[in-house]
């Protein structure tokens, strides 16, 4: 190609096209833009104009003084903070002073550098990657503080801050003048001072005074605290919240008469869905099913650009943990106004699907109503009452209502046979609280018929809304899944060669393909393991303007719409339905339309931290479940494989905990990361992912959620048919085992007071370099 066909053709660029080079660019200048375009006199003049009203749209942000760049985007290089650790250990970095919503960027790891830590400041260099921005290390830049949650420890001779994070080593010293109202087993918050010792712990200056330790709360307020998660609410938003009131039926459909109900977990308090179904009356549609799912108007009360809305983006969802939730909204408005709450007109937006016999949507439309829910019922209630136990809610129900219901759902499960979603199991634990707020129990959460009939007919509105907006030509946030990568694809093939199931690397993973892998290995010893690493060969599921399709559900559109009480993503939804069909005027905005990318990785964080943040208490309360049991023995299955231990998850409780590698025995443990397992070098012993084994609790510590096992059961006995092991980091913690013998480099080690034996043949001796 020669030089002059690489110019772009003279003329003012439209929109699009401005704003695509300037994503492809990074940043740009007025000047620099107009010589790539071509630009002269009246033509420069018009950029100006333009650029100025994709500023106002919302579509262009500043980059310094005179550049400009696509609203959301990051620069080439900048300076951010590590803002976040995720559950995996994963950090986070957003650049520094931007706003709460502006989009953070995964620090890909560099093992030529030494990783920073929370707090830390860090010059980075920023891409776009599959899942969203990375950020890789340039180096880490000197500045004032970290900050660190931790507990206080006091002495005769001094006051420390011990963090709660297992992953920190930041043991602060706080001086006198600050410890006296200090009390052993504070939880605080401190910042690290920036000093110029060496030696010794760091010191410490508290920035704010959380709880106690032995608070039964404090697992989730070290979470909440860890993560940032936002709490409660603005005077401002609480008194806008508390000024709503029940909209009229004007401009709405009357569904007060459709006999709707709600079927959610036993202790739930928000309700965002309803549901009934009929059969259609319709001769042409013989056998076929009507179904309606009524969802909270959430845009009814929350209009773009209120105290609500800003606080409601802000924190993007709720959190829930055992003990407490942090809502999304306001609790007049979240167990209030917008929860379905039985025999009160709620307002709703609903959709009215129409299913042939095989379970094939044919048609649905969306109205905006009022409604009223006619029995609430938990999901242990509505199973037992079609299992054939009823009581007085659920038997006069049973004929007008839940058999209806549970016939529609059989047709719409023919369509998701065919459909063939990943059917990949996973176990569910749920922490019962005792009233002192200590732990009840830990209860493997059941998979009931009621669960999933709710969930598909939750999937099936999502599926509508996506599809209408499209069909509208409105913009919208998906929730997208995208394939599994080439990479991924490679590691479980080689996985399952260790297994003897063969997969051909060249062959493209499809739900379809990995439901029969997994239908083959069911009843199997490896139907465990093999679920394991089909799962982790996802990816994550995100929000994205940008449609890619679901993979997980095998869609080529899906939309979060059915819970706008405790998810933003689906918020804008409704509001993008209300602007496609007319149907009020608090619909979306231009300005939202201009923001979603930003809203779409503001919302994919948002859920990220709460599940870190969800996850971590989980952790903690567990620990402190488990601390009296310290000793006893368990049954666990390995649930990952690295080179300085074992993962384990007990079978009872789902807790987790480690196996150091340094603990099994006098033998020297090598990764293989192909087989998933860690290998005896001398004997070829292994533990592999998956398997069952027997574990003693050594050490249970709440404060951080850590578990310590020992591990009771013998490896597994050498595979002769095995492949090659692909040997990660050798030895054990990583250390190689130090060559002996004649395998000593140069020959066997002389003994005392004797002579080299001249070591191995052919290896020449000479001077040391």
């Amino acid at each position: 190609m020669t030089k002059s066909s690489k110019r772009p053709p003279a003329g003012l660029p439209d929109k699009d096209t401005l704003v695509a080079f300037l994503r492809e660019a990074g940043s740009a200048e007025k000047t620099d833009i107009a010589r790539h375009f071509g630009l002269k006199g009246g033509d420069r003049r018009a950029l100006r104009e333009m650029i100025r009203e994709l500023e106002a749209e919302g579509r262009l942000g500043k980059r310094g003084r005179k550049g400009f760049s696509e609203a959301g985007a990051l620069p080439p290089v900048g300076v951010a903070d590590v803002i976040e650790r995720d559950g995996d250990g994963e950090l986070y970095v957003r650049l520094v002073e931007a706003s709460p919503d502006a989009p953070r960027a995964i620090l890909m790891p560099d093992k030529s550098k030494a990783a920073p830590g929370l707090g830390d400041r860090v010059l980075v260099k920023f891409q776009r990657g599959a899942e969203g921005w990375e950020a890789r290390l340039i180096k880490k830049l000197d500045v004032g503080t970290n900050r660190v949650l931790g507990v206080i420890r006091k002495s005769a001779r001094e006051t420390r801050v011990e963090p709660v994070d297992r992953r920190s080593k930041d043991v602060l010293v706080v001086p006198q003048a600050q410890s006296g109202d200090l009390r052993d087993g504070d939880l605080v918050l401190a910042a690290i001072e920036k000093g110029d010792q060496r030696y010794g712990p760091k010191r410490g200056k508290i920035l704010e005074h959380i709880g106690k330790e032995d608070d039964p709360r404090a697992a989730s307020l070290i979470a909440i605290h860890a993560h940032g998660v936002p709490t409660g609410f603005s005077e401002a938003v609480e008194r806008e919240a508390e000024d709503q009131a029940l909209p009229t039926l004007k401009g709405r459909e009357d569904l007060r008469e459709v006999p709707f109900i709600t079927i959610d977990p036993a202790d739930a308090r928000d309700h965002d869905d309803a549901v009934y179904a009929a059969r259609d009356e319709d001769p042409k549609n013989e056998g076929g099913w009507i179904v309606w799912v009524a969802i909270a108007d959430v845009a009814a009360y929350v209009r773009p650009g209120s105290q609500l809305d800003r606080e409601a983006r802000d924190k993007g969802n709720s959190t829930y943990f055992p003990d407490r939730v942090e809502p999304m909204l306001p609790e007049v408005l979240s167990n209030g106004l917008c929860s379905l709450k039985e025999g009160e007109n709620r307002a709703c937006l609903a959709v009215r699907m129409v299913f042939d016999k095989d379970g094939r949507k044919t048609g649905h439309r969306f109205v905006r109503g009022l409604m009223r829910s006619h029995a609430k019922l938990s999901y242990e209630q509505a199973q037992a009452a079609i299992d054939g136990q009823t009581d007085d809610t659920t038997g006069p129900i049973m004929e007008a209502i839940l058999y209806p219901l549970w016939n529609a759902y059989h047709a719409m499960l023919k369509g998701r046979l065919k459909r063939s979603p990943l059917q990949i199991e996973s176990a569910e634990r749920r922490i019962r609280m005792a009233p002192d707020g200590g732990i009840a129990s830990i209860e493997k959460r059941a998979s009931l018929e009621a669960h999933r009939l709710i969930e598909e007919m939750m999937i099936q509105a999502n599926v509508c809304a996506a599809e209408t907006l499209e069909q509208k030509k409105t913009p919208l946030i998906y929730r997208v899944h995208d394939t599994p990568s080439q990479e991924k694809i490679f590691n479980l093939a080689d996985f399952l060669s260790t297994i003897g199931k063969p997969w051909n690397k060249g062959e493209p993973g499809t739900t379809k393909r990995f439901n029969k892998l997994l239908d083959e290995t069911r009843d199997t010893e490896h139907a465990d393991v093999v679920n394991e690493v089909v799962l982790r060969s996802q990816m994550q599921a995100i929000y994205s303007p940008e449609n890619i399709g679901h993979f997980g559900l095998n869609l080529d559109r899906y939309a979060h719409f059915t819970s706008p009480i405790r998810r933003y993503s689906d918020l804008i939804v409704h509001r993008g339905l209300i602007r496609a069909l007319g149907l009020g005027k608090d619909g979306l905005t231009d300005r939202e339309i201009a923001e979603l990318p930003a809203i779409a990785e503001g919302v994919t964080m948002t859920e990220r931290r709460s599940m870190a943040a969800e996850r971590d208490a989980m952790d903690r309360y567990i620990a402190a479940y488990l601390e009296e049991h310290v000793g006893a023995t368990f049954a666990g299955r390995i649930t990952g494989v690295t080179r300085f231990g074992l993962f384990i998850r007990l079978e009872d409780t789902g807790a987790d905990g480690l196996v150091p590698v340094s603990t099994l025995g006098s033998e020297y443990f090598t990764h293989d990361d192909r087989a998933h397992a860690l290998v005896g070098e001398r004997t070829g012993k292994r533990f592999t992912l998956g398997r069952m084994v027997e574990v003693k609790l050594r050490e249970a510590t709440p404060l951080t959620g850590g578990l310590v096992f020992e591990m009771l059961s013998e490896p597994e006995p050498r595979d002769p048919n095995a492949p090659a092991p692909r040997y990660g980091i050798r030895g054990r913690g990583g250390d190689g085992p130090p060559m002996r013998g004649k395998n000593r480099p140069g020959g066997p080690k002389p003994r005392n007071g004797s002579k080299p034996s001249g070591g191995l043949k052919g290896v020449r001796k000479g001077k040391r370099k």
